[in-house]
């Protein structure tokens, strides 16, 4: 958590930087997601429906495999414009599409597209520098900046890194190919525990990352990943079934939850227990993200749709494996933390009613006009889901637990909800950004006085952040 004041400026900070590279890469990524799960899911229910475990070359089939490839063709150039887009706005966007396609073209992958996407927006800020007279702006964004942007920036894909970032991608295809055997498990140790490691977070973005943008040419990788990105929710959910006397009620209700949501992929759904016992969870979690990946790597499980959880097993390659890595992986996270964990004295299962009952209160919506709020700020997570809405209702409780009246800013998959307007940005007591991507439109709070963390910390200390 840092307390900044927002300039137009970049801070030299190196740490600082890495950080908003990371957001925009993670921005880049949050957009890239839909095609990826477009294009995946249609390929491989165009696989599965054939029987024959290959791409279908007649009939209704093809059509809706060439469908999918295109969505699958389509996502690493996504990638590389939005993150563009997140550098420098939409001037870069021009840019940041055509340097990524040329990219593409020249087999540099997605490895390629993010580079190509940096260059362009790296360029484009540049160029934004450069200083235009007020009644000459609009020749600067619609014709200086995309024409001299996308000039450079191509040109230094086309006669620069392009060549070089695509022999690599290709021997690194080649390399992951050949992998068998006992290098095939430590890869599976190593990618299954970073998915469950922070269950949703940077860490898993990275893992996830790698085995969705491989999908088209190593599915074994999503495989894998799908099975460790479920483990840590339906882990914990099976604990809690099979050691009720370690878990409190509210543990109980919650594994509830956690079992409907890694059933569908969410990892997220672990976080409320990693968080009330991180020293014996995370690792339990680990490791049965660990059992889950090498189990489906080691079983040659396929998996073209980049999303994990049972809802993913149908299209699978091997269905029986997929759900047995599932339940490997689950299993070995409910045992050890079943094992590990103390049980729960009496005590603290008591009065679960009024919790409940003030939790439902504390979640209500404040009641507030326009620059009246004490606290406002903003969540924005990769996926624009879960994270997002989490921190959300974490800042929403926290306030009105210290009788503040608050108002946050969502930044989602359906865009921006309950805008924050310059009333309430200049009224406020407290300004939190709770963001995991670079938040859109943050000139609003050139100048203010804010508050920044990611969205974990903002779940976890959203009260500590308004005293």
């Amino acid at each position: 958590m840092t307390t900044t004041t927002m300039t137009n400026g970049q801070g030299s900070d190196w740490k600082q930087t890495l950080s908003t590279m990371k957001q925009h890469l993670l921005f880049g990524t949050s957009h890239m997601l839909p095609f990826v799960v477009a294009g995946g899911v249609l390929l491989a229910l165009a696989v599965m429906a054939t029987g024959q475990g290959a791409v279908p070359d007649t009939g209704i089939l093809k059509d809706i495999s060439t469908i999918a490839i295109k969505g699958l063709v389509l996502f690493p150039i996504i990638l590389g414009g939005f993150i563009g887009y997140s550098i420098a706005d939409k001037p870069a966007l021009a840019p940041a599409f055509i340097a990524s396609g040329i990219m593409a073209d020249m087999g540099g992958g997605f490895l390629g597209c993010i580079i190509a996407g940096f260059i362009s927006g790296f360029v484009v800020l540049q160029l934004k520098k450069i200083p235009i007279p007020n009644h000459l702006s609009a020749l600067g964004v619609y014709f200086l900046y995309p024409l001299a942007g996308t000039l450079i920036s191509a040109g230094i894909v086309m006669w620069g890194l392009g060549a070089f970032i695509s022999t690599f991608m290709a021997n690194m295809n080649e390399f992951l190919a050949s992998m068998a055997g006992s290098s095939k498990a430590v890869l599976g140790a190593i990618l299954g525990g970073m998915t469950a490691f922070d269950m949703g977070g940077p860490i898993n973005k990275v893992a996830t990352l790698f085995a969705q943008t491989q999908v088209d040419t190593q599915p074994w990788l999503m495989g894998g990943v799908g099975i460790a990105i479920c483990t840590p929710p339906l882990g914990m959910a099976l604990a809690t079934f099979l050691f009720k006397k370690k878990f409190s009620t509210e543990e109980r209700e919650a594994g509830k939850a956690a079992a409907i949501m890694g059933s569908i992929g969410i990892s997220e759904g672990a976080i409320p227990f990693a968080a009330n016992d991180p020293m014996r969870v995370l690792p339990s979690i680990v490791i049965g993200g660990m059992v889950g990946c090498i189990f489906g790597f080691a079983t040659d499980v396929l998996l073209h749709a980049p999303w994990g959880g049972l809802i993913t097993a149908p299209v699978s390659s091997n269905i029986p494996m997929y759900v047995a890595g599932i339940l490997a992986g689950s299993f070995t996270t409910a045992i050890i933390v079943g094992f590990w964990k103390p049980e729960v004295k009496e005590e603290e299962t008591a009065d679960i009613a009024p919790k409940a009952e003030q939790t439902t209160q504390v979640e209500a919506a404040p009641v507030a006009g326009e620059g009246e709020y004490d606290v406002i700020a903003i969540t924005c997570c990769p996926s624009g889901v879960a994270h997002t809405f989490m921190a959300e209702k974490a800042i929403y409780k926290a306030a009105k637990e210290l009788g503040l009246k608050a108002k946050v800013e969502t930044q989602g998959q359906n865009g921006i909800q309950n805008r924050l307007t310059a009333t309430d940005i200049a009224n406020a007591k407290y300004v939190i950004l709770a963001h995991d991507i670079a938040v859109k439109e943050a000139e609003r709070f050139n100048g203010v006085n804010v508050i920044e963390c990611s969205t974990k910390e903002a779940m976890k200390k959203a009260k500590t952040f308004m005293s």
